[in-house]
């Protein structure tokens, strides 16, 4: 009998809520589904659209995932083995070389 995989606990950085302020409304459920989808049971997996990062992010994150309509939408993410936890640390917007954060911008 196969054992079945406990999925990670994901943990949302208080600062998420205002990363999500500036995004349409209409895609918050995209989001929400989408993070829960590809981060629950192989947030380590590297995919097409999931990859470690170069350099670790100012706020800490090692990994992104990309997705949602032309993968506009980032989530900035901390996988934690030990405490079978997944720290999402920031959700933004890229749309050229642009990318922003709570309104922010962020030159890549």
């Amino acid at each position: 009998m196969r054992q079945r995989k406990l999925p990670f606990r994901l943990v949302y950085d208080v600062a998420v809520t205002q990363h999500l302020a500036p995004i349409a409304r209409k895609y918050h459920a995209l989001i929400r589904e989408t993070i829960k989808e590809q981060l629950c049971y192989e947030p380590e997996a590297e995919t097409r659209n999931r990859k470690p990062l170069i350099r670790p992010t100012e706020f800490g994150a090692t990994w992104e995932l990309r997705f949602g309509p032309k993968n506009r939408f980032r989530v900035f993410y901390e996988p934690d083995q030990r405490l079978h936890q997944v720290n999402i640390l920031a959700i933004g917007v890229k749309e050229g070389n642009i990318l922003s954060i709570g309104g922010e911008e962020y030159e890549l």
